[in-house]
């Protein structure tokens, strides 16, 4: 059976689709989380997945997670909360195959007693590319290496338009004008565009349906340093340029440093 499915069906190597998964492990309970994700569900739960072929952890200690914003945020309540992030690519055209497989596999760990309960999904989905602007041209890095390169910190904005057709405008302008200027001479060496797909309706019941369907944008801006070395002027007003754009508003803006597989680093940063 698997010689057959390796010979038929799309086998590229773009990322046409993600995960994005921000997750708040529960007071006390970060350690076992940490380990739990990293020494067992980071493979068993996404990894050895059929056409998932790359992906990496991410951490918000707390001086990060105090640079977040809007205070009022429609994906964070409060803002600070989802201290780790996971992002993943999934080969283009193999999304319905791949979630017949996560469906089956996570009801199987919950089953087994391998899904760890203390924590709380605050932004969890799987997400269709739109498009990547990269601030090199063709030199550099592309997006289907950006899970793999060595980037030193990543930002996850989320971008709500008012609208289906305003989404539309709100994506050209993204990608033909304001993050071309945005990148230009900065520390980013990327941005990848995605919006939301639902979630299927066997999901399981801890992650909650995905809003922002029709009318949503996920950015992740790919870092050669520290978000923290130019945050004011960098990524201090995203908000307010998209604002005045008129095409939607910033429900968060986020950064985030990659975790050390293999390690608690930075557990005890969280609170």
């Amino acid at each position: 059976m698997y010689a057959e499915l390796a010979g038929v069906g799309p086998y590229g190597v773009r990322p046409g689709h993600a995960l994005i998964t921000m997750v708040e492990p529960h007071p006390g309970h970060e350690h076992a989380y940490n380990r739990w994700y990293e020494d067992d569900h980071y493979y068993a739960g996404a990894m050895a997945m059929p056409w998932m072929y790359a992906g990496r952890r991410w951490v918000a200690t707390r001086e990060l997670q105090l640079l977040r914003y809007p205070e009022k945020s429609a994906v964070a309540q409060p803002v600070t909360t989802g201290c780790y992030i996971s992002t993943y690519w999934i080969t283009e055209g193999r999304y319905g195959d791949h979630m017949k497989w996560t469906v089956g596999i996570n009801k199987r760990l919950n089953r087994d007693g391998r899904v760890h309960q203390d924590r709380t999904h605050v932004f969890t989905a799987f997400q269709d590319h739109e498009a990547t602007v990269y601030r090199d041209g063709a030199a550099g890095p592309r997006d289907y290496h950006a899970l793999d390169h060595p980037y030193a910190g990543l930002v996850v904005e989320v971008i709500d338009a008012d609208g289906p057709e305003q989404r539309a405008e709100l994506l050209e302008w993204l990608r033909t004008k304001h993050l071309p200027e945005r990148l230009a001479g900065s520390r980013a060496a990327m941005v990848t565009v995605f919006r939301p797909t639902p979630l299927p309706g066997d999901r399981m019941t801890y992650v909650k349906q995905v809003e922002g369907i029709d009318t949503r944008l996920t950015l992740l801006w790919f870092l050669e340093e520290d978000p923290r070395e130019r945050w004011e002027s960098a990524f201090a007003g995203l908000d307010a340029a998209v604002a005045e754009s008129g095409l939607g508003r910033v429900e968060l803006v986020a950064p985030f440093i990659p975790t050390v597989p293999g390690t608690d680093r930075y557990v005890d940063q969280l609170r």
